[in-house]
């Protein structure tokens, strides 16, 4: 059963493991460093689909049907799928998972919703609720563009600030067995320090990251050298830089050890993505196609996943709010 470290974070003491995992991006994202490790990679945004939210939909299927098909498992093994994405209603989750008939609990973290999704699914299995559980979001450039910001055929200019809408989707099966372990989970809390600017989400997101990181530490009493990398969701450059001024004012040096997932899945220079990429699909890709290969081949053993998410709506953007943050983290080992 799970058990409480200090204040915020909880163990896992079962262990459960992630038994497998896969990543479906889009041309742009196959066209990217990672491009190599990435399980299917469409070859256009629509993926053959009437529009890009359907797109977004078969994104995920496809991450969840090729996760569940590298173990052998099928559809009707899996006893919760915890999903979730950008899109109203989480359209892109409950369309794309509808088929495989497994009881679903939609989740909405906004870019945190993997780690968010992963904490869920682990602590269905460390309690018994779940034999196997599996955890998969996604987001599409052309479907959350559309939604936030403005049509895409506007053309309007973009800002330095701004970050890419990673299109990809990332799923893990979570049970007992061989695989990278989950060792505690530290669950986020909205942080809010008044950005209200839509182009510029790493920094709304860096608070919310530094505060879960800096409980997290102080939690299990450990510092940022125990761990061979901590891993955020999509702060871009501008928001990893932040994270690190607000971690040095606590006294904690992350920067030999901190690398960020939407710095990592473009070449900013050759892809114009400007500060990076951004979106639920952008961290959930790159640990299912980098950092969760790269543990199980022994080349990073102790890391912490700490997905990030800017917690905004088109409605509350119009009526003026500032965007709060939040930031989930889940503590994996080989």
């Amino acid at each position: 059963m799970p058990q409480r470290i200090g204040q915020y974070t909880v163990a896992t003491p079962s262990r459960p493991a992630l038994l497998s995992y896969a990543a479906a991006v889009g041309n742009k994202e196959g066209d990217g460093p990672l491009g190599s490790c990435f399980d299917y990679i469409a070859e256009d945004t629509t993926m053959g689909r009437g529009s890009w939210e359907q797109a977004e939909s078969m994104l995920q299927k496809t991450a969840v049907q090729i996760a569940l098909k590298k173990i052998d498992l099928a559809a009707r093994q899996i006893d919760l799928i915890f999903a979730g994405d950008l899109l109203n209603q989480c359209i892109g989750s409950t369309f794309g998972l509808r088929d495989f008939g497994i009881p679903l609990i939609g989740l909405f973290g906004a870019c945190s919703t993997m780690a968010l999704s992963l904490l869920n699914a682990a602590l269905a299995v460390d309690a018994g609720a779940a034999r196997y559980a599996v955890a998969v979001t996604s987001s599409h450039f052309c479907s959350a563009e559309r939604q936030f910001r403005q049509p895409l055929d506007y053309g309007g200019q973009r800002p330095p600030t701004a970050q890419w809408t990673v299109t990809g989707a990332g799923a893990c099966v979570v049970g007992h067995g061989e695989g990278i372990a989950v060792e505690a989970l530290t669950p986020g809390r909205v942080v809010d320090l008044g950005i209200k600017d839509a182009n510029n989400m790493g920094a709304a997101m860096a608070p919310a990251a530094a505060d879960t990181i800096l409980r997290f530490l102080k939690d299990t009493g450990t510092e940022p050298g125990d761990y061979d990398r901590i891993f955020t969701g999509d702060l871009g450059v501008i928001g990893s830089r932040l994270l690190c001024e607000l971690l040095d004012k606590e006294g904690i040096d992350l920067r030999a050890v901190h690398r960020d997932c939407g710095v990592m899945i473009f070449d900013r220079e050759r892809q114009d993505v400007h500060a990076g990429g951004s979106g639920c699909g952008c961290s959930a890709s790159v640990l299912c196609a980098h950092i969760l290969p790269e543990m199980a081949a022994g080349r990073l053993k102790n890391v912490l996943f700490c997905a990030t998410g800017a917690l905004m709506s088109p409605t509350s953007s119009q009526q003026g709010e500032s965007i709060p943050g939040i930031a989930h983290l889940v503590h994996l080992r080989a």
